[in-house]
């Protein structure tokens, strides 16, 4: 049986959302990014969710590093990209964001969350 690609790390990402669910829940809409990144945080590390906050990606011209880099708000199991927002909507510009973020980190789930809105938004993205 062939496993669709949009559903890599379902268990994963189910643990992640379910963490930011929990913060908007909680917080609603209306603060900085910043306080989302902080409470989900707390939420990660209570609920045994392994990340690393502000991840810096390196980014490569061939085999050459470039001194330019990206800056995650998280990367969660060692493989999935996260970025939060607090904006009245997604946009183009913050989908290609995270797939720039993809490409430098050489990884292939990334997941767009904004909590700027009265409804949290949830965008997977998939390179």
């Amino acid at each position: 049986m062939h496993i669709q690609e949009e559903y890599i790390y379902s268990e994963e990402t189910r643990k992640i959302i379910g963490a930011c669910f929990e913060v908007h829940n909680y917080l609603g809409n209306g603060f900085l990014e910043s306080v989302y990144q902080e409470a989900l945080m707390i939420e990660f590390y209570k609920r045994n969710i392994p990340f690393v906050a502000e991840q810096t990606l390196d980014i490569w011209y061939k085999e050459d590093k470039l001194t330019k880099f990206f800056t995650a708000d998280f990367v969660c199991y060692n493989k999935i990209i996260i970025e939060l927002k607090a904006a009245d909507a997604i946009t183009d510009d913050h989908f290609g964001q995270v797939i720039n973020y993809l490409k430098a980190a050489n990884f292939k789930l990334g997941l767009l969350l904004n909590f700027g809105t009265p409804k949290l938004q949830i965008k997977r993205l998939i390179r």
